[in-house]
């Protein structure tokens, strides 16, 4: 039997205080949506918008633009090495101290239901979006043991959706750890495992953050070398 006082009590995924909204059994018959964070919390995320970057989700800036692309796309475009790999990345939140807090205790202390907290986020972003599979952006089997699941997965699994797992990552000092300009020079460090899994497809590559875009370039061109037709990204932030 339900006990409509209860249903009143849920715990925010980010905070952990209660989450208190008004519940009715039109709630309950209609099956609204449940509410995964409480108010304060989703006052402190920043959705990114205004004019953006046509390809990376920056807020472009008249003196950090060329035309319909900010300066960092222009570069990577210029360059025929890594020219045309990514066609689109959408970054739904800028990486506030918030979401940096969110994203760490996420990934680096090991909190798998922060990813529930973010799953509508990325339910609502995917239909805007062209793709026929999704692929993560995969960890190194240390990496992967280190932290005990692939938070880009997570992020996946949470919102309902299947994923393809067409790349292997050479394991290499954190992403963290290294400079802007070594993120940007970094070597190769995808593979492709099954090329029939993206051949004449195309991938929509999931990530937690959009930092540099060097690591989503990097497994796009891999990924476009292995006979994928399109590559785009949805990243939680950048």
């Amino acid at each position: 039997m339900f006990d409509l006082a209860n249903l009143n009590l849920r715990l925010c995924l980010l905070c952990d205080q209660e989450i208190t909204h008004k519940v009715s059994w039109k709630n309950v018959l209609m099956q609204e949506p449940e509410m995964l964070i409480c108010v304060e919390c989703f006052g402190k995320l920043d959705p990114i918008s205004g004019e953006l970057c046509q390809i990376c989700s920056r807020v472009l800036s008249a003196e950090f633009r060329r035309d319909t692309l900010c300066l960092d796309c222009h570069r990577w475009e210029q360059d025929p090495k890594w020219q045309g790999f990514l066609t689109e990345n959408r970054s739904l939140f800028h990486y506030n101290d918030f979401i940096k807090e969110s994203i760490a205790t996420f990934k680096y202390r090991g909190d798998y239901a922060i990813a529930e907290a973010f799953s509508s986020f990325i339910k609502d972003a995917l239909p805007k979006l062209a793709f026929d599979s999704i692929a993560i952006i995969p960890l190194s089997s240390e990496r992967l043991l280190e932290r005990g699941f692939n938070q880009a997965e997570a992020l996946v699994v949470t919102a309902g959706e299947t994923c393809i797992q067409p790349l292997t990552r050479i394991h290499s000092e954190k992403q963290s750890k290294k400079s802007r300009r070594d993120r940007i020079n970094l070597p190769q460090v995808f593979q492709i495992t099954d090329p029939e899994l993206v051949a004449g497809k195309k991938i929509l590559l999931l990530d937690d953050i959009y930092t540099t875009g060097s690591t989503l370039r990097h497994a796009a061109k891999a990924l476009k070398l292995a006979g994928a037709t399109e590559i785009r990204s949805l990243t939680l932030a950048r």
